[in-house]
């Protein structure tokens, strides 16, 4: 019993983080119909200028911030310099469009920072906590409790204000929301700097276990992909539960495996899902009128 829980609170934790990943494809996907392979170098951003500004001596709060809204910068001028002026362009263009942002973001980090992994100190210490039997780092409660004010306050955000519902009418139709007057280019603007702080979000609270360097966000932006995927491509709460079940089958497949092929099952999901069901566990079949 205690074994599984220790698997089942390790798979949470890592899949809130997938979740969060997972969360920022989807933002931006409803907002511009882009598949930004850059959103894992938002997570990379979050962890690597927190460790950096900590160790110059930066409060780690302060440093959270700092973080958080250089990720943002960046999300802004990768939406301003390179998806703005290829607008109208195709899905492949754009998808291969942040693929090469998000090599240069980590050439840029490389020189930037370092090849070298840095861990941040766990925020309210390191000794486990005994969860009938198991034990669990307290910082993975912090991973837990920060991807559910996330979620909730996107949740908020969407459904209660004005400048949310406008990214929902641009997401339902870009041409009505932008006959309506909503400014589409400011929304896909928003889109690309709120996953960007989501992303963010996510590295601060997963360095502490995981450790970072200039190129962890590639795995993790195939992963969150995988979620999203899972979920349903443009469907919050399943790119939710599809980043949690992706973190789940990882933990439990090292745990009662093999660890040696925990990386390959979200990429098994991709492909069970691309060819079972290309809408998702949780999207709906589109149907298009010829």
């Amino acid at each position: 019993m205690a074994e599984f829980l220790q698997f089942l609170i390790s798979g949470l934790t890592v899949g809130a983080v997938y979740a969060l990943v997972a969360l920022g494809f989807t933002l931006i996907y409803n907002a511009s119909g882009v598949v930004n392979f850059a959103q894992g170098e938002f997570v990379m951003l979050g962890g690597m200028v927190t460790v950096f500004a900590a160790a110059a001596g930066v409060p780690l709060p302060l440093a959270g911030l700092v973080a958080v809204c250089v990720a943002v910068a960046v999300g802004l001028l990768l939406h301003r310099l390179a998806i703005e002026p290829a607008r109208g362009a195709s899905a492949v263009t754009l998808i291969i469009i942040t693929i090469g942002a998000s090599i240069l973001l980590r050439g840029i980090a490389q020189v930037m920072f370092d090849k070298q992994f840095h861990k941040l100190p766990a925020f309210s210490g390191d000794t486990p906590v005994d969860v009938l039997g198991a034990a669990v780092q307290p910082q993975s409660f912090w991973v837990l409790g920060g991807a559910a004010v996330v979620v909730l306050a996107l949740y908020v955000f969407l459904e209660h204000t004005v400048l949310g519902k406008a990214v929902l009418a641009t997401a339902a139709n870009r041409l009505a929301a932008r006959l309506v007057g909503i400014n589409t280019t400011t929304i896909m603007a928003l889109a690309f700097g709120g996953s960007a702080a989501i992303g963010a979000v996510a590295g601060i609270l997963i360095t502490p276990i995981t450790l970072t360097s200039y190129d962890v966000g590639t795995l993790l932006a195939l992963k969150g992909f995988a979620a999203a995927m899972l979920g349903g491509m443009g469907n919050p709460l399943g790119a939710v539960l599809g980043g949690l079940i992706l973190g789940l089958l990882e933990a439990f497949g090292a745990g009662y495996l093999s660890s040696t092929y925990k990386d390959a099952f979200a990429f098994l999901v991709i492909l069970v899902v691309l060819f079972a069901a290309p809408q998702g566990l949780f999207g709906r079949r589109v149907v298009e009128r010829v």
